[in-house]
């Protein structure tokens, strides 16, 4: 079995797993979804304009300690993957895989900053304009509510790199493709693609694959993990009907937790996770399926490119 640590990506805490962490744990793995330092929602300003990519990368290395995480598989969504690969470095041969979920892929020097795109780099300096430390969420019609400010810091280092990182046996990226005139992914997909050391997935999904797709995201991650096989079957990467309505389910049903929330039309009816919410008082925003999807379809079937790593 498998002991995964999930780290999330910017303005985001350990909930953005919330729908992969059970799928995960049904198949027999252990799980470890993280939320950093300067993103819980008790944080107090100091914290927060204290937090950079080393507070983050500490807080995953503090983890394998205090759990006793040993052959750990690292999962680090967008801005996570920074983390991912600080903690890979200084870990000292506890991480036996990496898998970056749409994410920075850094090299010694790198920064978030730096492997962004310019409207990235756009929204980081207007997010922090109000306090000049902390980054508020951008806007956006699907935005979760539980978003949080990040640490302005944390996305400006640099990350410094002994190279023991590249010893991780296994290390994998996940491209989605379902926002490619907005991706600042394309570049590192090209480049980890002619690289043998890596093996490259890609989901037709926009860039919050676990919230969008998180069969087809536990799917991947399981795949890899020992004794795959019933594993794999039981997710599966091209969900049929069936599988298709347990994932809404599963993601109206976590959504339906918080205080407020973005619903498509069709979600919005009697008896659904939407309509339970609408009848115990909780905000409930009606918008179109395009709106909060985009134009790709969510479950075009997954395409997986594996480069090998051997004759």
């Amino acid at each position: 079995m498998a002991t995964f640590v999930l780290v999330p990506g910017g303005w985001h805490g350990s909930w953005a797993f919330e729908a992969v962490v059970p799928l995960l744990e049904r198949a027999g793995h252990t799980v470890h979804p993280l939320t950093l330092t300067g993103l819980h929602p008790h944080d107090d300003p100091a914290t927060i304009a204290t937090a950079n990519l080393d507070t983050h990368t500490d807080d995953v290395l503090r983890q394998l300690e205090r759990a006793h995480l040993d052959d750990v598989t690292l999962v680090g969504h967008s801005y996570g993957g920074m983390v991912i690969t600080a903690a890979a470095d200084r870990a000292g041969g506890r991480v036996s895989r990496l898998v970056y979920l749409d994410a920075c892929v850094p090299r010694d020097g790198d920064s978030c900053w730096s492997l962004m795109n310019e409207g990235y780099r756009q929204s980081f300096v207007a997010g922090a304009a109000t306090t000049g430390y902390a980054v508020q969420p951008p806007w956006r019609p699907d935005g979760d509510p539980r978003r949080r400010p990040h640490p302005l810091a944390a996305l400006l280092q640099t990350v410094r790199l002994t190279g023991a990182h590249a010893d991780v046996p296994r290390r994998e990226f996940v491209y989605c493709s379902g926002w490619e005139d907005r991706t600042p992914f394309a570049g590192q997909r090209a480049r980890l693609l002619t690289d043998p050391a890596w093996i490259v997935h890609d989901l037709p999904t926009a860039h919050n694959a676990m919230r969008e797709a998180p069969r087809a995201v536990a799917a991947l991650l399981l795949d890899g993990a020992d004794g795959p096989g019933e594993d794999a079957a039981v997710v599966g990467t091209s969900p049929d009907k069936e599988s298709r309505e347990d994932d809404a389910r599963q993601e109206a049903e976590a959504r339906a937790d918080s205080s407020s929330d973005v619903w498509r039309a069709d979600e919005v009816t009697s008896g659904s996770a939407a309509g339970e919410a609408a009848s115990k008082g909780r905000p409930v925003m009606q918008v179109s399926c395009d709106e909060r999807r985009g134009t790709v379809p969510a479950w075009s079937p997954c395409t997986l490119y594996a480069v090998p790593t051997g004759p």
